[in-house]
């Protein structure tokens, strides 16, 4: 070996620290956006109890869907909240409230926002709050129950 050349044996390829292997690194919301915060629609952004279900033309496409599209599409072949899409696919909020906009604009979801006397319905606001705490924070641990 000469000066300048990699050291050889048993410490050249150190091993991965045990726990860590197979995890895959998350990837970013504004990746996954495209860098977007706002969807395809104009105006406020949907509410977090705004409900969204498949259309006949999403489960027809649902094959050439990718990632977390496909996952939006296949998860509301039963109407589901925002709130409940982001808890139960561990996403961003505004991550599936920007693909969900976007899904809605190429006919592949129907969005059904609610009344307003409906989002001050108490059993309605229990629910939505129930979705949030569902959704695992960056590192992955769920908030706690007050």
């Amino acid at each position: 070996m000469t000066a300048g050349d990699p050291p050889v044996g048993d410490g050249a390829f150190p091993e991965a620290p045990a726990g860590q292997a197979g995890r895959a690194p998350a990837i970013r919301p504004f990746l996954v956006t495209s860098g977007r915060v706002a969807g395809a629609r104009s105006g406020l952004p949907m509410p977090v109890e705004t409900q969204v279900v498949t259309t006949s033309a999403g489960i027809g496409v649902l094959d050439r869907l990718s990632f977390e599209r496909y996952d939006i599409v296949a998860l509301c072949r039963v109407p589901q909240s925002l709130a409940e899409v982001a808890a139960k696919l561990k996403l961003h909020l505004n991550v599936v409230r920007v693909l969900a906009e976007d899904l809605e604009s190429s006919g592949q979801l129907a969005v059904y926002v609610p009344s307003t006397e409906t989002a001050h319905d108490a059993s309605v606001l229990r629910r939505v709050i129930d979705g949030l705490r569902a959704i695992p924070d960056s590192r992955g641990t769920l908030r706690g129950t007050d």
